[in-house]
């Protein structure tokens, strides 16, 4: 039933049929069943594994080295190859595509694990009316139009509409649904509001949430799907996972590759053509294959294979560093993500705040002799930690504040006209609440209070384990007065009272709204020498000014407490008692904002990000807030700033997107309109981090570029989130984009460095195949280059230090390409150089070596023809080992020394030395001995086709390799001057 809360209590349980007073029968109850459904969240059809592998293949140039390996194997096979030569190119190539499916298919199953537990948050049971008795059976059998019973601490089994009150109240606490930090109390009355939300329907009990005070009966209207938790379920469904900037980039770049080298080896097999014939081929078809050979290789030599590999990596050791800042990272691609986000909407309720009541101010009447004066005091501490100080009016520390008349009373009042529980958990380290967080604030305000009559107190009070000291104060005053009888709280009266005795005393404590408690009152209790003196109009006007500033100015939760001395032998306490009291004190509590909040406010302003604050709260405390940690600082007016949720949605489509573009504050919040707002900013090309810690911020988590979840949230929450803030904390979150940069702008470091480095194969073989000399690197020797001297300094680049100023930079634009026209250029240099210096390396033993054949050039370029000619020499010579050794050494080393070009973008090596990144250095020793290592071990050398070098030889290698450094500082000076831009 959609609209139950519209209606009145005999309109829905006409519609069901059902009488209130006996339940469904079994009839009704199978008929509701088969209509209804079963009161059950779904399980998801989750795609097989199968699916999930494939997908990991579906990428251009992971599918370009599938068909490189098939066709090497195919045509190993066609020549006659067989053993390890046939296998080792395609395996090769195969476990490297294999490793990188395993780390996509583990992250995505990680992600399905929110749907399960949103189960988590059913009831397991219900205390049900069938057939005219109560009955408890499993939630699961719940039928809409069941008459269920719902007391304290129940946890809701399905949507529910109030029927019946069962005593003077029911208040729930709805946190995991709204995000609110007070419970809400539930009524009979139907809604009329338009466009209700949750907060609205006061008289629905969703599913999940659980009761804090009373006992009600309600009526089944809504079950499994049909419920807030359901609306939930599907809204997860529905959401798909968004590309990162950073994947976008790299498909976008992989997708050029694969034409461009698709178009160059196309091009080097028409350009050899005229080469099919030749004899040393032995046939066109032969010759056809030959040249195919040598296409496929410079495929390989173009694919950079690590990519993926070292990109995980990268992103791996950054969320390493995100761990140490208390940033536990889900999904490794949203650590990139981090860095481009340009608005964070943060969740107001435990994120900005710390989700715990605290009473902040006191107010009290402090003497009457030259006309009333106003005592107001300030408490420290925003936890339920019984931790504080009270600082007086002019903010210096009360020693000993049960000195003070009136703050001993309101300690007393405070415990004694109490139902709540405040408790040590040793599992968490922290101190937590059982019943309304209001009541739990006056706990913790009696234990700062302190008690009367001991000179050490409160540092005596530290002495105490934190199990004892919980509630220490709080058990004094219980057991220096017995209480005899509760008026409870009620609607009508807006406060609560105790009776309590003590040496033959009576004395009955309130407490409650202020405007109730005040217009009660006869006497004031002073708080400068314990007198009780008559309440006089000046008073109570003085009074009302600072209760109108506490709750309108400051949007405090106020209460007001008060006491009566009783007659001796009361037992029992009614409304009549309640008049004649005598004010003690005003109390105004705030669920209080993070200390740190602020500064990381400042720090998203510097870096170029807008915050939006997101809360189900209303509008004036959020406003409150946003004041107070400085969201609003830069705004000299908040017209067009702050919306709730219905006038958001009132706005015509044009104002909404202007709306969108100065939005600081959104209030009245529902889970749907979360996603919404997510959805909105996207399309306005913004990268949104969406925080949050309840079940209903799980769609919006799964929706965001990066959902961040609290640590103390709920599990659902942090399976649809991407990273999970293990404090709580905002300013973690800033923390956490200033790592994102950082490791954003490594990350670029590397994809430049293996780009030039494989533009350099590029050359090597195209300039090779255009000479018609011979195959300079087999494709063994590339895929070795590619994967450990490639893989090793490029992983170590990811270790650069942050800049200094990665914080004063405005977020780079999502469609900012990985490397830009000018870098493009640059790199195209490098990497020209780095195949021509492969090739010198190649003819040089051929044609200049001591060791080589001394060849004139045109016989190298006439090798194919050697055996249908006189030569002076073996044609067996062009099968040596050494020239391609020579050449593919000449490669391993121009690429170490390029990785040092890769220390910083523009800076010189003499501004930033190799030693600045120890981690670099070590990759280029231990490439180095692994390179030594296959040329001097005989197994390595047969399987890469090597052979060791001379000292001779390795001097030329030094020469060919090192200037690779002296244009890249020829590039650099160009780039950090405007006329090389311009170039």
């Amino acid at each position: 039933m959609e609209d139950a809360y519209a209606r009145s209590v005999t309109e829905v349980l006409d519609f069901f049929g059902v009488d209130p007073t006996k339940g469904l029968t079994d009839t009704q109850v199978a008929q509701h069943a088969r209509l209804y459904g079963r009161n059950v969240l779904p399980e998801e059809r989750r795609a097989p594994f199968w699916k999930l592998v494939l997908k990991q293949f579906d990428d251009l140039l992971v599918k370009i080295l599938i068909a490189a390996a098939i066709i090497s194997f195919v045509l190993a096979l066609i020549n006659g190859e067989t053993g390890l030569t046939a296998f080792l190119e395609p395996s090769v190539i195969l476990m490297i595509l294999a490793a990188n499916a395993a780390v996509g298919v583990i992250t995505e199953t990680n992600a399905e694990k929110a749907l399960v537990e949103l189960r988590a948050y059913q009831a397991e049971i219900a205390t049900v009316m069938r057939n005219g008795c109560f009955s408890i059976l499993p939630a699961t059998e719940l039928v809409p139009g069941d008459i269920i019973e719902v007391a304290v601490g129940c946890k809701i089994p399905a949507d529910l509409r109030m029927i019946e009150m069962l005593s003077n109240q029911l208040r729930v606490d709805q946190a995991i649904l709204t995000g609110e930090s007070c419970s809400v109390e539930k009524e009979l009355e139907s809604t009329t509001a338009t466009n209700a939300v949750y907060q609205d329907k006061t008289n629905i009990l969703f599913s999940g949430t659980v009761v804090v005070a009373g006992r009600a009966r309600a009526v089944v209207v809504g079950v499994g799907t049909n419920t807030a938790m359901g609306s939930i379920r599907d809204s997860m469904m529905q959401t798909e996972d968004e590309v990162t900037p950073l994947k976008k980039k790299l498909d976008e770049f992989g997708t050029f590759l694969a034409k461009v080298i698709a178009g160059i080896c196309v091009l080097v097999w028409i350009v050899n053509i005229g080469h099919f014939r030749d004899p040393s081929h032995g046939g066109f078809l032969l010759g056809a294959i030959h040249y195919f050979k040598i296409a496929v290789a410079l495929a390989v030599a173009a694919i950079p294979e690590g990519l993926p590999a070292v990109v995980t990596t990268c992103l791996a050791l950054g969320t390493k560093r995100m761990a140490r800042l208390n940033a536990i990272v889900r999904s490794l691609p949203s650590v990139e993500t981090l860095g481009c986000t340009t608005v964070i909407c943060s969740d107001k309720t435990g994120t900005l705040t710390t989700n715990m009541m605290s009473v902040s101010k006191v107010c009290v009447v402090q003497s009457v002799q030259q006309g009333p004066v106003i005592a107001e005091y300030s408490v420290s501490g925003t936890t339920y930690a019984p931790e504080g100080i009270i600082f007086d009016s002019s903010g210096m520390q009360l020693e000993i504040p049960a000195q003070l008349p009136c703050l001993l009373h309101i300690a007393m009042c405070s415990a004694l006209c109490n139902e709540s529980v405040l408790q040590y958990n040793p599992d968490k380290g922290n101190y937590e609440k059982i019943g309304e967080s209001t009541e739990v604030a006056l706990r913790v305000l009696a234990e700062k209070v302190g008690l009367p009559g001991f000179d050490s107190m409160p540092s005596s009070l530290h002495m105490l384990s934190n199990h004892e000291r919980a509630s220490y104060c709080n058990h004094y005053w219980e057991d220096q007065f017995k209480k005899i009888s509760v008026a409870e709280f009620t609607r009508d009266r807006k406060m609560m009272s105790v009776l309590c005795s003590r040496n033959q005393l009576q004395i009955m404590f309130s407490k409650g709204a202020p405007e109730s408690i005040i217009s009660r009152c006869t006497n004031i209790l002073c708080n400068d020498n314990g007198s009780t003196v008559p309440l006089t109009d000046t008073i109570r006007a003085e009074l009302e000014l600072r209760l109108n500033s506490f709750a309108g100015k400051e949007t405090l939760r106020c209460l007001a407490l008060a006491l009566k001395w009783m007659p001796l032998g009361q037992q029992v306490l009614s409304c009549d008692d309640e008049k004649d009291l005598t004010f003690i004190g005003l109390v105004g509590m705030l669920d209080p904002p993070r200390d740190e909040v602020r500064n990381a406010m400042l720090s998203c302003m510097t870096a170029g990000i807008r915050v939006i604050v997101v809360t189900g709260d209303n509008k004036s405390t959020a406003e409150s807030l946003c004041q107070k940690i400085g969201a609003f600082d830069h705004l000299a007016d908040l017209t067009g700033r702050s919306f709730t949720a219905s006038e958001f949605e009132e706005l015509p489509p044009l104002q909404q997107t202007l709306a969108l573009q100065r939005m600081a504050l959104f209030t009245r919040v529902e889970p749907s309109h979360k996603k919404v707002l997510v959805e909105a900013l996207q399309h306005q090309n913004e990268v949104v981090a969406m925080t949050g810690d309840g079940v209903n911020d799980a769609p919006a988590l799964k929706k965001a570029d990066i959902g961040i979840a609290m640590g103390s949230g709920t599990a659902v929450a942090k399976s649809a989130s991407d990273m999970v803030l293990a404090d709580d904390n905002f300013a973690t979150i800033v923390a956490a984009v200033a790592e994102g940069r950082a490791i954003y702008n490594n990350t670029k470091q590397f994809i430049r460095y293996m780009i030039s480095s494989n533009i350099g194969e590029v050359v090597c073989i195209f300039v090779a195949a255009v000479l018609g000399i011979p195959d300079t690197l087999a494709p063994v020797q590339l895929l070795w280059v590619n994967l450990v001297t490639d893989g090793l300094p490029a992983t170590a680049i990811g270790f650069n230090k942050q800049d200094s100023d990665v914080m004063k930079a405005k977020p780079r634009k999502v469609n900012e390409a990985v490397v830009t026209g000018w870098l493009f250029f640059r790199y195209l240099v490098i990497g020209a150089y780095v195949g021509l210096a492969t090739i010198a390396g190649f003819i040089w033993w051929f044609v200049y070596a001591d060791d080589g054949p001394k060849l004139p050039y045109h016989e190298l370029m006439n090798f194919d023809s050697c055996p249908t000619r006189e030569t002076t020499y073996p044609c067996s010579i062009f099968d040596d080992r050494h020239p391609s050794t020579v050449s593919m050494t000449v490669l391993v080393v121009v690429e170490m020394f390029n990785a040092l070009n890769n220390l910083s973008e523009n800076q010189s090596l003499i501004v930033i030395p190799p030693w600045s990144n120890m981690w670099l250095v070590a990759s280029i020793i231990i490439t180095m001995l692994l390179h030594i290592l296959i040329l001097y071990v005989h197994p390595l050398s047969v399987l890469f086709s090597v052979t060791p070098l001379t000292w001779a030889e390795w001097t030329v290698v030094l020469y060919l390799s090192f200037p690779v450094i002296i244009i890249d500082e020829v590039l650099k000076f160009f780039s950090r001057n405007s006329s090389g831009l311009r170039l």
